[in-house]
């Protein structure tokens, strides 16, 4: 039987699960609804769907929003805010990569493959 199955709750401790309507994500940033509804005419949030169409957020997608709002009140254009949230994750993923690496060589002081 699926965890799920068993705590339908556990669903909340994933932070991709869409439990969030948009007046509580508003209300949880500190935004109006207009913004919401802006990033996801832009492109940059996908929420879900209710089966009535309400959209749906996860606490990733609040994540993303809130970074982007940050660059937008420091005056950045949504495009350019949008691209540097990418640049941002594209280099904490590469330093994650590259402690994983630092770690196998200590373990292992072969040359890594290239």
């Amino acid at each position: 039987m699926a965890a799920e199955a068993q705590d339908p709750l556990r669903r909340l401790d994933d932070p991709d699960y869409p439990a969030l309507t948009m007046s509580q994500a508003a209300e949880l940033l500190g935004v109006q609804a207009a913004f919401l509804r802006s990033l996801d005419s832009a492109g940059v949030l996908h929420p879900s769907r209710s089966p009535g169409g309400h959209r749906r957020y996860s606490r990733q997608q609040l994540v993303l929003a809130a970074r982007v709002r940050v660059l937008l009140d420091d005056g950045h254009p949504l495009g350019s805010a949008e691209v540097i949230v990418g640049l941002q994750d594209e280099l904490a993923s590469a330093r994650a990569d590259l402690e994983r690496a630092r770690g196998r060589s200590r373990r292992d002081p072969r040359p890594l493959d290239r």
